[in-house]
């Protein structure tokens, strides 16, 4: 019911930033919670950040508080994930997810079981 493509990946130098874009599709966008997570080869998926409906509320993952920022503009449809002073093992394809979930509180959004669309991921390398 509701597509997300990622986009902004590609390879950055140590300590370099970069903006990841989720663009969404189909249904209000502002009616979902909106997460990031990343997938490290030969690693499980890690939650990374999490933003609530209005932008007001969000929650990162330790190895990345400080350093990312998650961010929303639902008139564009589309939310964005700040990454900055990036380290090698921020390597990893992120992808983007969308919730129903009415959680009011976003350190319970770390779960992936509770996304309901997923976007393809966009690779991100980081070269030290």
């Amino acid at each position: 019911q509701v597509q997300l493509v990622e986009s902004g990946g590609g390879l950055v130098q140590a300590g370099g930033s970069l903006r990841l874009s989720c663009a969404a599709s189909g249904r209000t966008f502002s009616d979902y919670i909106m997460g990031w997570f990343r997938q490290a080869p030969g690693k499980e998926r890690e939650f990374v950040g999490v933003i609530s409906w209005g932008g007001v509320r969000t929650y990162y993952g330790d190895s990345v508080k400080g350093r990312f920022a998650i961010s929303r503009d639902n008139a564009k449809n589309t939310v964005y994930l700040q990454m900055n002073n990036l380290r090698p093992e921020d390597t990893a394809v992120y992808s983007c997810a969308a919730s129903a979930t009415r959680a009011q509180a976003m350190d319970l959004m770390t779960d992936s079981n509770k996304y309901d669309y997923w976007g393809q991921g966009t690779q991100v390398t980081v070269s030290s």
